[in-house]
């Protein structure tokens, strides 16, 4: 009979960015120190919430803008650049550093990782790709996140019509510390993908508009790529049989422990919703 490592599922109620930014963190540390299982995370954001990468400037949002929509803004533990979290599914895949999926350099986690996320999207009837292995220089990255995808994160297949761009579908982002690894990523579902654009800090409106431009050609949303809604109890099922196929685990759905609740408390007042912590760069 063949053996599954077993992970913890975990699907949370929509929360604010600093907690949920929190809650990864306080999975990982345990996680790391074998006080909990590998675990897969699937949330949502209310409100919606603007995250900054760990080392992204704050300058690049437009902080009035983001209060006059009603937005947060939180920064990440993890690197990449802005993204608006709003109508979509986020995951976040912690474990320990010498667990054989999460394992290696960060690209070959991202990779394995991958397959699960593509396997996920399958039976959602999307067909997408990985991006090429070509990391981008900080010199080359925007603001913004889904503007162009890193080396392995999901992209719709370019469209033959046109010369048209592959779309990116799910950006991700990785970080490793201390024993752990933490990995998450936005799959957005409905909506109008360039919304962010208009938080994002711009020298003139012609420069805001040139880049909704480009976004709307180089990301897509579920919706978009299918013709359909996708509800995220559809997506979260999906993604759960894929990773489970793919990375051939079994997902046992959990809670969190009440060590991972009172670490994400310290952490959300401590940290993700401290300015302090939004601010420092």
């Amino acid at each position: 009979m063949t053996h599954h490592p077993t992970w913890r599922l975990i699907i949370t109620p929509p929360a604010p960015g600093a907690w949920n930014m929190a809650v990864d963190e306080a999975m990982a540390v345990h996680a790391g120190r074998g006080e909990a299982p590998p675990t897969l995370r699937f949330y949502r954001w209310q409100p919606p919430c603007v995250s900054l990468g760990r080392h992204q400037p704050l300058a690049d949002i437009d902080l009035a803008r983001c209060a006059a929509l009603g937005y947060d803004v939180v920064r990440r533990p993890t690197g990449g650049r802005a993204i608006l979290h709003t109508d979509e599914l986020t995951y976040a895949v912690v474990g320990p550093q010498d667990n054989p999926i999460l394992s290696g350099a960060v690209l070959d986690s991202y990779l394995r990782l991958s397959q699960g996320l593509l396997a996920g999207l399958a039976r959602l009837g999307l067909s997408a790709t990985k991006a090429p292995p070509v990391s981008r220089s900080p010199n080359e990255a925007g603001p913004v996140c889904f503007e162009v995808p890193s080396a392995y994160e999901i992209i719709l297949a370019a469209s033959s019509r046109d010369g048209a761009l592959p779309q990116k579908l799910i950006g991700s982002a990785q970080s490793r510390r201390q024993g752990w690894v933490l990995q998450h990523g936005a799959l957005p579902l409905v909506g109008d993908i360039t919304r962010l654009v208009e938080v994002i800090a711009f020298a003139d409106e012609a420069e805001r508009a040139s880049q909704r431009a480009a976004l709307a050609q180089r990301a897509a949303t579920v919706e978009a790529a299918l013709g359909r809604v996708v509800s995220f109890e559809e997506a979260a099922e999906a993604l759960a049989a894929g990773f489970a196929e793919a990375l051939n685990i079994h997902l046992a759905p959990g809670e969190l422990t009440a060590a991972e609740l009172a670490t994400a408390e310290r952490l959300q007042r401590e940290v993700y919703g401290a300015a302090a912590w939004t601010a420092r760069f």
